[in-house]
């Protein structure tokens, strides 16, 4: 498989994501846990079938001192017992933010399970984590862009 275009060969590519690298790196410095960060990209990317994010995101966790067994379980997390009531909010916000065209959008519910949790400025780091890695995984998956070659680190 051979991507569609090449990010590091198009100008506009390059443009579009040096700015969604920013919006990346300005997420990072939140008190949001790295830890939940990571289960949240992953979330994402499973349900949007993105494997580049997938392939990368499971592969930092893990390098980061992530088990397998909770980066394995993340597609389960409703019946796995070895996530945080946080991690959890955190997680189902994921899902009703990623599926939005399936539904009512994100619940009442689900937004003050998340609050229970997570102050005002987490939240928003949630939330634009939430966007940021649906871009990634929607960019990914529109033009075929290859996974398993990844290495952790290898964008910064």
């Amino acid at each position: 498989m051979s991507a569609r275009i090449d990010f590091y060969e198009s100008d506009v590519a390059m443009k579009v994501a040096k700015y969604l690298n920013s919006a990346g790196r300005a997420l990072a410095d939140t008190s949001l846990p790295a830890a939940t960060q990571e289960l949240v990209r992953i979330r994402a990317s499973q349900i949007n079938g993105c494997g580049f994010c997938l392939d990368m995101h499971t592969k930092d966790a893990a390098a980061a001192g992530e088990t397998q067994q909770r980066i394995n379980l993340v597609g389960a997390w409703r019946e796995a017992t070895v996530y945080t009531d946080a991690e959890r909010a955190a997680l189902e916000l994921t899902e009703e933010g990623t599926r939005l065209a399936d539904g009512s959008g994100v619940s009442d519910e689900t937004w003050a399970n998340a609050a229970k949790h997570f102050d005002e400025e987490q939240l928003a780091a949630l939330v634009g984590l939430i966007a940021v890695i649906n871009t990634y995984n929607r960019l990914n998956v529109i033009t075929q862009q290859p996974a398993g070659d990844y290495q952790p680190g290898q964008f910064g």
